[in-house]
């Protein structure tokens, strides 16, 4: 027998212990975040799209954010002498 719930996807809608797990995090960061939630009935969901964003935006580990971020001046706003 088939579980109720089972999906061979990923519903675009989510509650939000399955919002964390989707992300890799927990509850009660995913709701620190202040993520936008649907609202569909009397339910609070989280949209996939919003978490896709949320996730594209962080930065990658070794990846510079700006042209002068390893540098004296990027890094404390001062020319290297």
């Amino acid at each position: 027998m088939m579980a109720r719930h089972a999906f061979a996807f990923t519903p675009r809608l989510l509650p939000a212990a399955k919002a964390a797990a989707y992300l890799g995090i927990s509850e009660s960061t995913l709701r620190s975040l202040n993520l936008p939630r649907r609202i569909l009935g009397g339910k609070r969901l989280y949209d996939v799209l919003a978490l896709d964003q949320y996730a594209d935006a962080l930065t990658v580990e070794g990846e510079e954010t700006t042209p002068e971020a390893n540098t004296c001046r990027g890094k404390f706003g001062r020319r290297a002498s």
